[in-house]
């Protein structure tokens, strides 16, 4: 519970394939769907886009950030090989900066605006690429860690006139006895 996968590549779980399944009939219309190269969040855009018969462009770009030595453990075992590190903000060696996230975020974005500029895209990521583009983006509505992102649940990312990001409504696409959290599975 609380594992920390960051680019591990595992797949998707059953109630992970029938969650996409049911987010594909809450989802409003889109013209194409992206999504990460990590198999969970390419079955979850495979899955949605059957359902609407359009094919997925997958961006490396659009990955979870790398947890460096943390990838793979659960929180009480970060807590226990390295005391106060998560509480105080400390990450180890090899864990992915936000700067990083970011500019490779925001390029895959600016290259969706190019390829898609007046079409509504899905692009199905990970919970670790949303926040850092909210915090990048001045949304510090979820706080600095403690409320994570439901599985299924995002948020709309628009330009503006003058071309730059500008955070929209967060969502779910899931109905509320549906919800699932990463750290609850």
């Amino acid at each position: 519970m609380g594992r920390w996968q960051g680019h591990l590549d595992v797949p998707l779980s059953d109630l992970g394939e029938r969650q996409a399944v049911e987010a594909a009939v809450h989802l409003g219309p889109v013209d194409a769907i992206w999504a990460s190269d990590l198999v969970r969040a390419r079955r979850t855009a495979e899955l949605i886009a059957a359902s609407r018969r359009l094919s997925v462009t997958v961006d490396a770009r659009f990955r979870e950030r790398h947890g460096g030595a943390w990838q793979g453990l659960a929180r009480a075992e970060i807590e226990a090989r390295w005391p106060g590190h998560l509480e105080d903000g400390r990450r180890p060696e090899g864990y992915e900066s936000h700067e990083s996230v970011v500019t490779r975020a925001l390029a895959a974005l600016n290259g969706l605006a190019a390829t898609h500029p007046d079409e509504t895209v899905l692009v199905v990521t990970h919970g670790g690429v949303v926040r850092t583009l909210e915090r990048e983006l001045q949304d510090t509505s979820r706080g600095s860690g403690a409320d994570l992102i439901p599985n299924l649940g995002g948020r709309y990312i628009e330009r503006d006139s003058v071309g730059a990001w500008r955070l929209g409504d967060a969502i779910v696409l899931l109905p509320d006895d549906s919800i699932t959290a990463p750290s609850s599975l």
